[in-house]
């Protein structure tokens, strides 16, 4: 977390939220791929300001938004509490929801429940937007409860698991990563979720193969 001084009045502070690049494409992806122990060292679903920084950084809500809503954690414990929870069973229900997907298998009625939940009590309407010199269209959800906050995330799961086999959504080719990729490439044949990573370490591990076989069939 970053730490300036506001311009507005000398000596003062307010925290800034990260700012995270997608690499997965897909909001409810980038989501799912938060339970996956590669992107982090500490959940961000287990505190407020953890959830805030993901909502921030995935464009859900304005840095603005993010420093008003961190000043409720105090206020607002038990219901933060609550959604945290809440949270946490959506994440469960969209990743293995969105595995099935990937997998080219049957999405079980049992993951679709929280993902409904959530849609159910955060009434919204679709909104066009201007980003990144596009305009795209985005779900803006009825503010009147803390869950409004996964709105959007259930929206974008649900319109993945209604794609269902056309969704270009895959693991990642890598067997020990673990991570989702919806695959918005101009070829869909993206196999890895970062050349920086599991894409580096593939040509790593194919050179040595190639020029040194038996220390390779040793290991």
């Amino acid at each position: 977390m970053v730490i300036r001084k506001s311009s507005s009045s000398p000596g003062a502070t307010h925290r800034v939220p990260p700012q995270s690049a997608p690499l997965d494409g897909r909001l409810a992806v980038q989501f799912a791929n938060t339970a996956h122990p590669s992107t982090s060292n500490q959940d961000s679903l287990r505190t407020w300001e953890g959830l805030l920084a993901f909502l921030s950084g995935a464009g859900v809500i304005s840095a603005e938004r993010f420093r008003n809503l961190l000043e409720w954690e105090h206020a607002s414990a038990p219901a933060i509490q609550q959604l945290l929870q809440a949270a946490v069973r959506l994440r469960t229900a969209v990743r293995e929801a969105l595995l099935a997907v990937a997998d080219g298998g049957t999405t079980r009625e049992s993951l679709i429940s929280p993902i409904n939940e959530i849609l159910a009590i955060t009434e919204g309407h679709d909104e066009l937007m201007y980003e990144a010199g596009n305009w795209q269209l985005k779900f803006r959800a009825r503010e009147e409860s803390l869950e409004w906050l996964l709105a959007a995330i259930a929206r974008s799961a649900a319109e993945i698991i209604a794609e269902g086999s056309r969704a270009p959504l895959r693991r990642c080719a890598n067997p020990a990563c673990g991570l989702l990729i919806y695959d918005t490439s101009r070829t869909r044949r993206r196999r890895w979720c970062s050349m920086a990573l599991c894409g580096n370490r593939s040509k790593v591990a194919s050179f040595a193969r190639r020029h040194h076989p038996s220390r390779s069939s040793q290991a």
